[in-house]
């Protein structure tokens, strides 16, 4: 299961907003288009998502729980969806 944007808990920060307004002003993908890449590449439940701005550009940083337990954090490129890292839970 990819998730869904309904489900995204907010960090508290703020970040749904800027993504809303990130996205509307077409700056970056949809969340909805961020975790359906993400979970082409991670199969997985996406436990949480941020949005953040890093040397000037939008990044989605992404905590999936894979089907074995194991926990993947990626990072995406928000305008592109490209993957730019990955970090697994040993």
């Amino acid at each position: 299961d990819a998730g869904d944007a309904r489900d995204w808990d907010d960090d508290g920060g703020g970040s749904h907003d800027r993504a809303r307004r990130a996205a509307a002003a077409g700056e970056i993908l949809p969340i909805a288009e961020i975790y359906a890449r993400a979970h082409r590449e991670v199969p997985g439940r996406i436990l949480d998502a941020e949005l953040e701005r890093e040397r000037g550009r939008w990044v989605y940083e992404l905590k999936l729980l894979q089907p074995s337990g194991r926990r993947i954090d990626l990072a995406l490129d928000a305008a592109t969806g490209e993957i730019l890292g990955r970090e697994a839970d040993r």
